[in-house]
């Protein structure tokens, strides 16, 4: 009697799978079941990591800025200083690493001092401190306890213009403003600079006991301080203007 059955793969015996394994005999998995239900377990093994993931950041988004938790180092390394700023004696709880240009704007509320670059480039940070213009974003507040710092607020008010503030709107030399304290700030230093005979890089003659107030020398001198909108022939003729008290508040 001959055997009509389709063979079967070699090596393929149904019936030592079942005696091997007890557990599947009588049951059959076809391939779509198995793959559908290792899709549910994947899913909910994803499902299960969102949920765990969103349940920590929710506890992260509810815990209190400054609290233990979430910046508890910075809390615990906190230093008090004190800072001398446009004549005003200031007391700071800060972190030591802490910039110049964020404590004046962040802790003393002086936001005439402006953050652009943030890397020293623009100069719309510079301040005056000792006399001399630094970039408020590159040097650290606690390195200046004891200096006297003059920001923006400190040059001049609305009812009492630097001459220099009353040179540059009546010279026009800013357009959006935004450089403009630092340009300020930069320009008053510069006629201090040039007063006491400070050499520059195009100075003609290092040696001179005079330095002059030259167009070429107040673009070097103020190279440092960029202005996005191009007020720079106005800016020059400012400061020529306060150099030679041709300005209405000189």
């Amino acid at each position: 009697m001959s055997d009509d059955s389709p063979a079967k793969p070699r090596g393929y015996s149904s019936d030592a799978q079942s005696q091997a394994d007890p557990s599947i005999q009588g049951v059959k998995v076809s391939r779509r079941a198995f793959l559908q239900s290792s899709g549910v377990i994947a899913g909910t093994l994803v499902s299960g990591g969102l949920v765990a993931q969103s349940v920590t950041e929710g506890v992260q988004a509810d815990t209190p800025a400054g609290s233990a938790a979430s910046n508890g180092a910075n809390s615990a390394s906190a230093v008090r200083m004190s800072l001398r700023i446009n004549g005003v004696d200031h007391e700071f709880n800060l972190e030591p690493r802490t910039t110049l240009l964020d404590t004046l704007r962040d802790s003393a509320a002086l936001t005439g001092t402006k953050k652009g670059c943030d890397r020293g480039q623009c100069g719309a940070c510079t301040v005056i401190v000792n006399g001399r213009r630094i970039n408020a974003c590159l040097t650290l507040a606690v390195m200046h306890q004891g200096d006297d710092i003059v920001t923006i607020e400190g040059i001049g008010t609305p009812d009492n213009l630097h001459p220099m503030q009353a040179a540059f709107i009546e010279e026009d030399g800013f357009q959006c403003g935004y450089c403009t304290p630092g340009q300020i700030c930069s320009a008053v230093s510069l006629l201090s600079e040039i007063k006491r005979n400070e050499a520059s890089a195009v100075t003609p003659d290092v040696r001179t006991q005079r330095v002059e107030f030259t167009a070429d020398e107040i673009r070097e001198r103020m190279s440092g301080n960029i202005c996005r909108c191009g007020a720079y022939p106005n800016i020059v003729k400012a400061i020529q203007r306060v150099a030679t008290n041709k300005t209405s508040n000189a």
